[in-house]
């Protein structure tokens, strides 16, 4: 392969991506409705809650996390970069939220998509206390086909039932993700 055929390869297999991720929103998406779009919080009833993937992976810090053996408590699930600035903003406000929910039951997990391993485990070394898997690829992102997190920051809120109750497709803060948490978190089994 030559140096000049390289770039149209990548930008050849990112389009490929691009139009995976286009054609899964708009499969999600039943009889004509219009995809959520990126800066969408989506809360879902609780009858209407799918089954959230299986998400299993190796955490930056080595070892291996599985949410299956969290079944019972809520997991916020937070796709991000370090590249990411709403990323490093919103940072702060997650690690709050973390502290203040973990008495009820509340896990937080970080995905890390296109990082390189060092420069993820610098951004967290300062930042967070809850693990985070390592996925440069995002491959655990095309998981979600029900409702795709389709952009970073992206955040999924999964009840003790380990379905999907919230998405939040954007940045966000304290103020705004602690009630969903909390509510969620309050919820009875069943």
């Amino acid at each position: 392969m030559t140096s000049r055929s390289r770039p149209h390869r990548r930008r050849s297999v990112l389009a490929l991506a691009v139009a995976g991720l286009a054609t899964t929103a708009l499969a999600a998406c039943g009889d004509g409705e219009k995809p959520p779009a990126v800066g969408d919080v989506l809360r879902f009833p609780v009858a209407e809650r799918k089954a959230a993937p299986a998400v299993s992976g190796e955490l930056l810090e080595g070892g291996l996390y599985d949410m299956a053996a969290k079944r019972g408590s809520v997991v916020v699930v937070n796709f991000w970069a370090s590249s990411c600035p709403p990323c490093r903003l919103e940072a702060g406000d997650l690690e709050q939220v973390a502290r203040d929910t973990a008495a009820s039951g509340v896990i937080f997990l970080g995905i890390n998509t296109r990082d390189g391993r060092d420069t993820a485990k610098a951004f967290v070394a300062v930042r967070n206390s809850y693990p985070s898997i390592f996925d440069p690829g995002g491959r655990l992102s095309l998981r979600f086909t029900d409702m795709p997190p389709v952009s970073i920051p992206a955040t999924l809120i999964i009840d003790r039932q380990g379905r999907v109750a919230a998405v939040l497709r954007k940045a966000t803060s304290a103020a705004e993700l602690g009630p969903i948490v909390r509510e969620i978190a309050t919820e009875r089994a069943g």
